[in-house]
């Protein structure tokens, strides 16, 4: 891993390079702002807390995470350069640890850059900072999911719009799959042990409890082993394209 941070840093730039980066970091910024004060009431709630701002993330990370990403190894692939980078001496991890830390770092930057609602609720009221501290690392992990999926999606395909597709669907079916809609659908002919299983696998319900302040391990850990298995995923696909 001694080139993992030049090589996160290469990736990190090479955003900034076109205006994906300053597009998806303003898109997020704005788009989590007006979610935050309009459809949910930020004002009219009159009560100190972002859970507003932070409800409306999982699903702007649905299409913003696939757009940042999608274009990690679909690119790669359709200008042949893929061949090249895997022949310089790093690992396969290595690449992909970088890409992914790279975009995750640009997330982590846009989430940081939100802090002007924090001090608006503090100065409106006297939230607990603990709980909006505690849902800011929910809404970063789940990013980092997203990310990776999008990772893994990215390599299957040569095609970015494909690779965003099939991406942004795998992260639809992770946040809804806990949703009332989709487990009413459900609910007639399966059993209520399948009901929970399928609501505990969803992504919405894990940032949820986090997002209130409940830092239980097994929520954490959850997102971390999405994590780690979309990545080694994404290492497994791209060793094997590179052996066709």
């Amino acid at each position: 891993m001694r080139l993992l941070p030049a090589i996160a840093k290469r990736e990190f730039f090479s955003y900034f390079e076109t205006p994906t980066a300053y597009v998806l970091m303003t898109t997020f910024l704005v788009l989590s702002a007006i979610c935050g004060f309009y459809p949910g009431s930020f004002y009219e709630r009159n009560q100190a807390d972002l859970a507003p701002f932070f409800s409306c993330h999982p699903w702007l990370y649905l299409v913003l995470m696939p757009a940042l990403a999608m274009q990690q190894w679909a690119q790669e692939r359709k200008s042949g350069s893929i061949e090249l980078l895997l022949t310089l001496p790093v690992t396969c991890l290595e690449v992909v640890l970088g890409k992914f830390l790279a975009a995750w770092l640009i997330v982590t930057i846009s989430l940081l850059l939100t802090f002007p609602m924090v001090l608006s609720v503090n100065y409106l009221g006297h939230p607990d900072n603990a709980v909006i501290a505690c849902a800011y690392l929910g809404s970063w992990l789940l990013a980092g999911t997203c990310l990776a999926i999008t990772s893994c999606m990215s390599a299957l395909t040569r095609n970015q719009v494909i690779a965003f597709v099939l991406a942004a669907a795998v992260c639809l079916l992770g946040i809804a799959a806990g949703s009332a809609a989709v487990l009413d659908m459900f609910k007639p002919w399966a059993p209520a042990e399948w009901l929970d299983r399928v609501a505990a696998m969803s992504f919405l319900v894990q940032f949820d409890a986090i997002s209130q302040g409940v830092l239980d391990p097994r929520n954490l850990l959850y997102f971390v082993a999405q994590i780690v298995a979309w990545l080694a995923a994404t290492a497994l696909v791209v060793d094997m394209r590179k052996a066709h």
